[in-house]
């Protein structure tokens, strides 16, 4: 008797293909927003963490976006090109490095978080507060089991 076939792999069908996917056509919508104030897509992480706590370390940053060093580090440069952070030294340890906002970018927070924001409400126009919800978890729940499966 043949051994039972594995099914086929089917790109349509692949959590990691549609979330994907879906990642890109929300960046490219937001980039397209963003453009609009004279902010790129790379550096909009990069915000929405300061704009929750700021003065963190470049390392710090790296972390807690789980980017790599030299992107963070190449980011930071050109937002600092642009007007948007400003490097000064931690009072507590000479040794740190802080990334600080500028005045600019804190006045561009209501703004890109409004069109951020618009890109989600456009995105889930067709769902229930229920289904969105829902949704969240479901994605958190992908995201847990997947760092658990990195960590091991």
């Amino acid at each position: 008797m043949d051994a039972p076939q594995k099914p086929s792999f089917e790109r349509q069908e692949s959590l990691g293909y549609l979330v994907n996917r879906l990642a890109r056509l929300f960046s490219r919508a937001l980039e397209k927003r963003l453009a609009g104030h004279g902010v790129a897509l790379g550096p909009f992480p990069i915000l929405l963490l300061l704009w929750e706590q700021e003065g963190l370390t470049q390392t710090e940053i790296a972390r807690r976006l789980d980017f790599e060093q030299p992107t963070i580090s190449n980011t930071l440069k050109r937002m600092e090109r642009d007007g948007l952070i400003e490097f000064a030294p931690d009072p507590t340890s000479r040794k740190r490095i802080l990334v600080r906002l500028t005045q600019k970018a804190k006045a561009l927070r209501p703004a890109l978080t409004g069109e951020a924001q618009a890109v989600n409400e456009a995105a889930s126009a067709k769902m229930s507060h229920e289904e969105i919800r829902e949704f969240k978890y479901l994605l958190a729940t992908l995201t847990e089991s997947l760092e658990n499966s990195c960590e091991n």
